[in-house]
C-alpha cells in the first residue's frame, strides 16, 4: 500500500497551493481519506477528510472556508486544495487513510508548505 502526498512548496501569505495524494496497492473505496499537519516543534494536527464513497467531507476549524478536500476516483487520488493561506499554515502535511474515520492505518510521507509572511 502507497500513499504518495505531493504539491507542497513556498507561496506568500495570501496565496494557494494544491496538494495531491495518490493511493495504490489496495482498493480504498470503503476508507476515509484524510490529510494532516505537522508543524515545527507541534504535535501533528489532524486537517481534513473525505469518504471515499461518498465524497462526505469534515474539516478542523481552523481551515474551514479556506481549505477544500476532493477525490477523483478515476486517478485514486485525493487532493487539497488550499486557499487564502497564512503563515501558520506552515507545516509538513501528509495523507492517510483509515477504515472509520478516526484511527489511520496507512500513511504517507509528506510534502512540506512553507507561508511566507
Amino acid at each position: 500500500v502507497q500513499l504518495q502526498a505531493s504539491g507542497g512548496g513556498l507561496v506568500q501569505a495570501g496565496g494557494s497551493l494544491r496538494l495531491s495524494c495518490a493511493a495504490s496497492g489496495r482498493t480504498f473505496s470503503n476508507y476515509y481519506m484524510g490529510w494532516f499537519r505537522q508543524a515545527p516543534g507541534k504535535e501533528r494536527e489532524f486537517v481534513a477528510r473525505i469518504k471515499w464513497s461518498t465524497a462526505s467531507t469534515y474539516y478542523t476549524d481552523s481551515v474551514k472556508g479556506r481549505f477544500t478536500i476532493s477525490r477523483d476516483n478515476a486517478k485514486f487520488t485525493v487532493y487539497l486544495q488550499m486557499n487564502s493561506l497564512k503563515p501558520e499554515d506552515t507545516a509538513v502535511y501528509s495523507c492517510a487513510a483509515g477504515a472509520g474515520g478516526v484511527n489511520y492505518d496507512y500513511w504517507g510521507k509528506g510534502t512540506l508548505v512553507t507561508v511566507s509572511s
